[in-house]
This record gives structure tokens, sequence and C-alpha cells, in this order.
């Protein structure tokens, strides 16, 4: 596992980015964001804590109610498209800090994660001037229209596995909705964000619109998650955290949507193309390490070309390259930090011990000083296994075997996640079938892990509460507003009329 990391610089110092100018902590506290793939220290990151916090929701609602509510439809839209072209220039440097901030490899930074962004900011820069209300006929002299209007003031928490992704996912909406935001990156990759508030400030958004404010969760995020402040709060991340935002919003009754984890089913059939299943499934799991919330961690596959199709898989994953991931060829890049690795090494002792076939990886590699994990693929798994039913957050697969479309459909919904799947079959009934009957917020069929910026995306179950993207994204951030106008004469009825 040869390196092309470069001698380690002096750490990048960050600061807050609040009402429009970069500030250090009230507390004067920092942290340090590492390197995954070489454990040195990358950057070295303001710390915000609850009075950074205030500071920036007042920001934000300051801006809300001053320029940026002010502002025509038409001009915000240029703004968030011209946010979206100094991205698509900046992108090779965005897409290099990405890698050394969260440890993917850099060719998934350059070709899927910055193109997204730029997708997203791209797409939602038309929705501004296309945020229409209704006319509803009703019985009587009366004209009946809606509105949608801004929530406010969104307070947005942000995951580790795609950091700058996950931004343009909450901040592209909100602000084409005209909310202004407070924005929490994750502690563990803080660094994208910050660059991105250089770019917000260059296009030209007000002052105070965009608030982003690294700190921890225990710290910041409960802050921002409780604040009488905030009119909605936007989370991707566990659903174990999730439960925590949405009991501590709830004290406010501020809206809440919540993008949480997933275990989701990839269903191969007899009658696939197999060739394309082979290669879906490795990148199902070996994309962006595994750590993903849609990653394909449990391959259902037909019982009469069980066998056969998970040798076809061991093979293709025998061929996944891990390593430093600024070499191009990198395919699996470094585990973001301690905590993850140590949880994804549980989870490959534990399905050992639960009485799965370990057929391929299992092990830590340990030539460097960065956290990487060989791809895993268990077989023999049941679907009451830990294995099978929690989310890891890694490169780690469980093959199950099922005997026809009901069984597979009833092994797909065994676990308490509900966000993703997909199915594999030249059948289309049964493709249909199939997808109509697993409880998953996206089906994909004869693919996987397809995300257009125009396509909602979000979970059933435990996977989470609203969708995110499309037109979808836009209700989330809105208001729907019902206003009535009488017109003609008007009788009174309660109060008699005075002659």
């Amino acid at each position: 596992m040869s390196s092309t990391q470069p001698a380690q610089a002096t750490p990048r110092r960050y600061q807050l980015f609040i009402d429009g100018h970069f500030v250090e902590a009230e507390s004067g506290k920092t942290f340090k964001s590492p390197n995954p793939a070489t454990g040195e220290t990358f950057a070295e990151v303001a710390e915000a804590d609850k009075a950074d916090v205030d500071k920036a929701v007042a920001a934000a609602r300051k801006a809300f109610d001053g320029k940026w509510s002010k502002m025509s439809a038409r001009d915000r839209g240029r703004l968030l498209y011209k946010l979206s072209q100094l991205i698509e220039q900046n992108a090779a440097q965005l897409a290099e800090l990405e890698t050394k901030d969260n440890g993917k490899p850099i060719k998934e930074s350059t070709y899927i994660d910055l193109p997204g962004v730029v997708e997203n900011f791209e797409y939602f820069a038309g929705w501004p001037t296309k945020i229409e209300g209704e006319t509803i006929p009703v019985p009587g002299q009366m004209f009946n229209y809606t509105l949608r209007e801004p929530v406010g003031v969104c307070g947005q928490i942000i995951p580790w596995n795609f950091p700058l992704l996950m931004a343009a996912w909450k901040l592209a909406p909100a602000l084409a909705c005209g909310n202004t935001v407070v924005l929490k990156p994750a502690e563990q990759t803080p660094v994208t964000a910050l660059e991105l508030a250089k770019l917000i400030q260059e296009a030209g958004f007000p002052e105070g619109v965009v608030n982003i404010i690294p700190g921890y969760g225990e710290t910041a995020g409960a802050a921002l998650a409780s604040h009488p402040g905030i009119d909605k709060i936007a989370f991707t991340g566990s659903t174990e955290i999730g439960k925590l935002i949405a009991k501590s919003a709830a004290a406010n009754l501020t809206k809440v949507s919540l993008e949480l984890g997933g275990k989701a089913p990839n269903v191969i059939f007899a009658d696939a193309d197999l060739n394309a299943a082979l290669d879906a499934a490795v990148f199902g799991i070996c994309f962006n390490m595994g750590e993903c919330c849609n990653s394909g961690s449990r391959l259902l596959i037909e019982r009469s070309i069980y066998e056969d199709f998970t040798q076809g898989l061991i093979s293709l994953i025998r061929e996944v390259k891990v390593g430093d991931p600024l070499d191009e060829s990198t395919q699996i890049g470094a585990i973001v930090n301690d905590e993850q690795l140590d949880k994804i090494l549980h989870y490959i002792e534990e399905g050992q011990r639960a009485g799965a076939s370990l057929r391929i990886g299992g092990r830590q590699l340990k030539s460097t000083a960065g956290r990487f994990v060989e791809p895993t693929i268990f077989s023999d798994v049941r679907p009451d296994m830990a294995i099978a039913r929690e989310e890891i957050f890694g490169p780690v697969l469980s093959v199950l075997p099922f005997d026809h479309a009901d069984d597979a459909i009833a092994i797909a919904n065994s676990t308490a996640y509900g966000l993703s799947a997909a199915v594999w079959t030249r059948d289309l009934d049964r493709a249909f079938a199939v997808s109509r009957g697993v409880r998953a917020g996206t089906v994909w069929i004869n693919t996987f892990m397809e995300g257009p910026a125009e396509l909602p995306f979000g979970g059933y179950k435990q996977s989470g509460l609203g969708r995110e993207l499309g037109r979808s994204a836009i209700e989330e951030f809105t208001d729907l507003k019902t206003i009535q106008v009488h017109f003609g004469p008007r009788t009174g009825w309660w109060v008699k009329p005075r002659s």
C-alpha cells in the first residue's frame, strides 16, 4: 500500500463564519481535524458552542427579516447559480481538501461528490421563481389561494461521510426558498464547509444569510437543535442521534426533517443481468468505504445462483484496491476516525461469533499510520444476525439467500430501516411487485445508488422523516399559507346588523 501523500505541511487554520465574517469562537477554543490516511493534523478549527450558536442565530434572524426577505426570487436564483459556478471553478481544490479531511478516494471526491455539489446548487438555482401557490374553488363568494413562504431560520446539521455534498443538499433548497441558515458541519470533517463559506462571501450573499459553526454535537449541535430562535432543524446522520435531535426540537415544536440510517437490501434474481448486478454489488458496498446511508450492505441472492454469484463477488472484491486516498487508482480509502474503525471491526467479530462465514477480508490493514479496512464478505448470514440488521457504516457485506419474491420482500423488510433498496431482474412484473412490496423511500430497478437532484430522497420507518432533493425539498423548507378573500355583499348572521 504505497503512499503518494505529500510531507505534512502546517495545519490549515479555520474560524467560524458568522454574519458574513470569519471570527474566533467566543471561548477561544479550537479542535483538530486529522487526515484519516496519515493520522497527522490536517486542520485546526475554531470550536463553536452555545454562545456562538446564539450569535449565529441572531445574525440569521436579522438577515431573514432584513435584506434577504426583500430580495427578489430572481436575484436569489442568480446568487445560487453564481455560487454553483464558483464551486465548479474551485472543484479540484475542494475535492483534494475533501479527501484529506474525510479519507475518501480522490476519484470519488472529484468525479462524484463535487459534480453532485455543483448539480444541486444549479438545480435549486432554478427554483426561486417557481415556488407557487394555488387557487382553490370553494362555495360562496370567496376567492381562495395559497402561498408558499420560507420557514425562517433553519438549523442544519450534516454528517462526515459526504461533507460538502450534504451541505449542498441542505443549503441549496433552504436558500432557494428564502430561508437563512445556521449550518453545523460534522466535527470530523469541517474543512470544506468553511471553504464553501469563502465562496458564499465571494458570490455576494448578504451578511448573515449563511452562518457556519463547526463544533461538537454535544455542545454546538445540541444548542442548535434546542434553540428557540430556530424555525426548522434539518439533520442527516445516525438514527440514534436523529432521535435526540427530534426530542430536543420538540420542546419548541420546531419543525424537523431527518435523513437517518439504512440497511439497504440489494435483491438479485437468477434472471438478472448478472455481470451488471455483480459490478453494482461491489460498488454498493465499497463506495465511500461503505460509509454511506444507502450502502448496499445486504445482498439477497436467489438460492439457485447463490454460491456462483457469491464466488463471482469474491473474485471481484479481490481486485478492489485499498490505499492512499490521493492515489487515483484507489477504490477504498481511509476510515474517518478511530471510533468508526472500532465499530466496523466489532461487527466483523460479531458476525463470526454469530456463525456467519467470513469469505474474504475482515482485517485492518496496519502498514501505515492511517485507518484502512479490507472489504469484507459474509455468507451464510441469517436475517436475525446483527450484521444483517444493524447499520455498520463500513465495507462489510452480508450475503443472504432467498427462495422466491415474497421471501425476498420479507427479508428486505426485516430491519428497522427503510431508506433504499434495489431489485435486479429482467421480469418487469416481478420488479414492480418487489419494488411495491419493499418498504423503502427509494427502490432502484436494475441500477444502484443513482441520485439526481430532481428526485426526492428519504426513508421509511427509522430511516427518517421528510424528504430531500427535488420538489419535496422545496416543500420541506416552506410553510403553506391559506388566504381567503370575500367579495360582494356580506350579510351578518352571528350578530344582528344594525338597521
